[in-house]
């Protein structure tokens, strides 16, 4: 399936959603501007009555006056650092709040977003915007952001004390100014592209290495390491030289930087010396004025400087934006209350579907399931029964068909769906906290004894109170360590508390060996017990306890009926019972895989 990026907010978009995050928080933000413009204005002071102090010193003023003019520096100096100290503050907290409110938006949107398209992006690409794009738009909050405001701030009121000294002066010092243009001119057509370009590089970067990673069994068992090393090796290179061509562009804006100070600082000195000469100004004005110019030399630096970070947080923050901003599909207004199933009865019909618009995974299917019957799935890899199990879950939308659930269609039923209908693939996730919480997470209003009941009924309360600390021991990342299969009654144990009517079991038990998959077979048993259940079966005995077993081959149902019956008719299902069953004594390493 070829890669398809998720949306990436445009320019305007991303500007409109930063200004009414701004607006929303208005007495912060207007706060942040008023303090900081008097931490700008107070860095001035100093300069200004400098050249005062220049022009005393040359009239031979007494010593009296000059040192009230140097406590007003001092004071004007002092208030300007604690102005400043607050002002970064302001700024910062300001821009953690929005970043916080993205980052939920995020997470949240993410987490809704249809499996097709997160498959056909890429795990990486989703990886990259919360990790990297995060990381880079919070560097630019906590010290780009603080720094650009205050240099914007006093480059503004520098130029206007030049111009409040002589408007000759200031206009001397603007002639700068074309060139900051011609080099900004220069710099952003160019730059804009190259960093949104490399954050797609770096996200393809992530893609290959996760892939990789996830997949490192496979690739050594088909020994594909080197094609898998040369792809990463192509994008960490492509990401490697788009970041050189950006510092090569870098080099030489700040070049044309340079330029800029040696042509303002020049032409203030000259009119200066001009002036003075004509006594139309003082030599403690055209000192100010030179001083203030120098002065500008740190913040116009910093603009320049900071556009390489903020055009770097623009790009991830409009990548951060455009998964913020994809349209929910299929919600409803929470005044609609969703229609109530009649029975918990699980209905698939005319089930079609296709990864890339061309190879259908399945094909026809149509599949009734009565509430409280336990149906199991068998078929080879590749035969769709996973697709078959995202789908009547609600996980995945099908291309063609629709899902009902007692009658009611299931995207009808909004937000109250995982109420009637829940999924425990193999891949399930041991949460960071303590056990019982990771359990709680289903339900959290369970009490422990119910905890204690949902563990003990799957077989898993004996292991949780033999831990360091029992039902409060800290497991998941950076806590104790848990089986695959301990892992798997968790999340069974999560599917009791949560009480669904309907119950689909995606492979549950293939990662726990054969030891952990039997006790896993009793552990499904108890939560399967009395529901309406859809069972992939990895092993054949999860088939044989089942009521009915549908043979799903290349898409489409090929038989079903009860286990005896099956085996009895002959066909594909019997000869993989009598391969299973006459090899149940033998070596498991010939036993045919049905699922996997």
């Amino acid at each position: 399936m070829t890669q398809q990026l998720l949306p990436i907010a445009r320019t305007a978009a991303t500007a409109r959603w930063l200004l009414r995050e701004v607006l929303l928080r208005w007495r912060h933000s207007l706060l942040t501007l008023v303090v900081s413009t008097l931490a700008a204005a107070a860095a001035i002071v100093p300069i200004w009555v400098l050249g005062i102090l220049v022009d005393r010193v040359r009239d031979g003023a007494p010593a009296s006056g000059i040192g009230g003019l140097v406590a007003v520096m001092v004071a004007a100096a002092l208030a300007a650092g604690v102005l400043s100290g607050i002002g970064y503050r302001l700024i910062a907290s300001l821009g953690e709040t929005v970043l916080a409110d993205l980052r939920e938006g995020f997470v949240d949107r993410a987490l809704r977003l249809p499996l097709h398209q997160v498959e056909a992006a890429g795990r990486g690409d989703l990886l990259a915007r919360a990790g990297d794009d995060v990381a880079v738009i919070s560097r630019a909050v906590s010290n780009v952001i603080p720094t650009l405001m205050t240099a914007m701030l006093t480059t503004v009121l520098s130029i206007a004390a030049m111009v409040g000294l002589d408007w000759r002066l200031g206009l001397a010092g603007l002639a700068a100014l074309p060139m900051y243009v011609l080099a900004l001119r220069f710099y952003l057509p160019r730059s804009g592209p190259l960093y949104a370009e490399e954050r797609v590089a770096m996200g393809e970067r992530t893609q290959a290495l996760v892939s990789s990673i996830d997949a490192a069994k496979t690739i050594r068992a088909y020994r594909y390491e080197e094609p898998r090393l040369a792809l990463i090796d192509t994008a960490s290179a492509r990401a490697r030289d788009i970041g050189i061509t950006v510092f090569r562009l870098v080099t030489r804006f700040a070049a044309r930087g340079n330029r800029a100070e040696f042509v303002g600082l020049a032409s203030v000195l000259a009119v200066g010396f001009a002036l003075v000469s004509n006594d139309t100004v003082t030599v403690g004005q055209t000192t100010a004025a030179a001083l203030l110019f120098h002065r500008l030399f740190n913040p116009i630096g910093i603009l320049l400087w900071t556009f390489d970070d903020i055009q770097s947080a623009g790009a991830s923050l409009a990548r951060l934006v455009g998964v913020v901003q994809i349209p929910a599909i299929g919600t409803r207004s929470r005044k609609i209350t969703p229609p109530e199933p009649t029975d918990a009865s699980l209905e698939l019909r005319s089930i079609e579907h296709t990864y890339d618009g061309e190879s259908f995974v399945l094909r026809g299917v149509n599949l009734h399931i009565s509430p409280g019957e336990r149906v199991a799935i068998v078929g080879a890899t590749g035969a769709g029964k996973s697709t078959l199990a995202a789908i009547a879950t609600g996980t995945l939308a099908p291309t063609c068909g629709d899902i009902r659930v007692g009658g009611v269609v299931l995207s009808d039923l909004g937000g109250q769906l995982r109420g009637h209908i829940a999924i425990v693939t193999q891949d399930v996730h041991v949460f960071a906290g303590s056990l019982a919480d990771d359990v709680q997470l289903a339900a959290p209003e369970a009490s422990d004894s119910e905890i204690r009941a949902a563990l003990s009924a799957v077989g898993a309360l004996a292991w949780a109170d033999a831990l360091p600390d029992g039902l409060g021991t800290r497991v998941g990342e950076g806590g104790h360590p848990l089986t695959a299969a301990q892992a798997q009654q968790l999340a069974l144990a999560r599917v009791l508390l949560a009480d669904p009517a309907i119950v689909v079991l995606d492979e549950a038990t293939a990662e726990a060996g054969s030891a952990g998959a039997r006790d896993l077979e009793q552990s499904a048993l108890a939560v399967t017990a009395g529901r309406t259940s859809l069972v992939i079966a990895h092993r054949l005995t999860q088939a044989m306890t089942a009521d009915r077993v549908v043979v799903l081959e290349h898409g489409m149902i090929t038989d079903e009926g009860p286990h005896a019956e099956l085996v009895a008719r002959g066909g594909h299902y019997s000869a993989l019972w009598h391969a299973w069953s006459g090899q149940a004594t033998g070596t498991p390493q010939h036993r045919p895989q049905v699922s996997r």
